[in-house]
């Protein structure tokens, strides 16, 4: 019967995509972790990997196994919690991907004030505006905006994120100001093309607590909020940006805030991590930490 150790090593294989990896992960060498995936392969009588020079690829019977296979480990260590887990140190390496925007303005402060208070602990940053792989990139924690459609993973909201229409006071005065939603169809939008609903689909309140969608229209779109802001203090056009952004903007009177009562678009802000690993010590204290640095700064929101 194969070992569930030799399991566990094929698992952590396919996710890491290398076998260097999961050796240095294991403390032991290459040609161990090969050994022993192959040892697994002649037991079950089944190729699982296809080997090439430059990636793993799995059979058919390979990713069968993977998928029923895959939880073993995080089993295995919620067992382990179960009996130690409240009183783990707070210590060990922790790699967490934030937003860009919320990295710059707030988290990056706010982790390392973190790893100042557990000298134990090591933390990686990376600020990156797009999901990522939590389980294939090897993060532990990941902290981002909008809707969560992975049923695979857990997530806790920590804060809501309010955003503004804005412009810079040269463009209000040479092309007016906007008295309703629809008046922005005569006007030069900027459109934000990382969100799902598209550019140009601004959110408006209606009713006070009713959101619907107009389509705006303008000549210049960026997945890039920075970019956008940048465009708007040039007197380009109008914006939709999150408050964080422009909060110091709107206080010197570089931008000002359009159609306040409209302004409909909330999203919410989340502490990510999979569903099947049981949230550590360290993670629970550290997303508590995080939440706690967003209330400090709620008018920025």
């Amino acid at each position: 019967m194969p070992q569930i150790d030799d399991l566990v090593l094929f698992t952590q294989v396919i996710e890491h995509g290398s076998f260097s990896k999961v050796a240095e992960l294991n403390k032991m060498t290459k040609s161990v972790v090969s050994k022993r995936i192959s040892k697994l392969e002649h037991e079950l009588g089944v190729q699982l990997i296809y080997r090439t020079t430059r990636k793993l690829t799995l059979t058919e019977p390979g990713s069968m196994l993977f998928h029923r296979a895959k939880d073993i480990h995080y089993v295995a260590q919620s067992a382990f919690d179960a009996v130690t887990g409240y009183n783990e140190a707070l210590s060990g390496n922790i790699r967490v991907s934030v937003p860009t925007i919320s990295g710059e303005l707030l988290l990056a402060e706010a982790l390392s004030d973190f790893c100042q208070k557990h000298p134990g602990l090591n933390i990686e940053m990376s600020m990156d505006n797009h999901f990522v792989d939590l389980v294939a990139d090897n993060f532990d924690l990941v902290i981002r905006t909008g809707y969560l459609e992975d049923s695979s993973l857990i997530a806790r909201h920590i804060f809501n994120s309010r955003w503004v229409i804005c412009a810079s006071p040269d463009y209000v005065t040479e092309h007016g100001e906007p008295d309703s939603p629809k008046s922005l169809l005569r006007h030069n939008c900027l459109g934000y093309t990382h969100q799902s609903t598209g550019p140009f689909d601004w959110i408006f309140l209606r009713n006070t607590n009713e959101t619907y969608t107009l389509k705006v229209s303008g000549n210049f779109a960026s997945d890039n909020a920075v970019a956008l802001r940048k465009a708007a203090l040039a007197g380009n056009g109008i914006a939709y940006l999150p408050t964080c952004l422009i909060y110091d903007d709107l206080q010197a009177g570089h931008l000002v805030e359009l159609l306040p009562e409209h302004s409909g678009k909330v999203v919410g802000i989340y502490a990510v991590y999979p569903y099947t690993k049981k949230p550590s010590k360290r993670i629970q204290v550290l997303i508590e930490h995080i939440r706690e640095r967003y209330m400090e700064m709620k008018e920025r929101f």
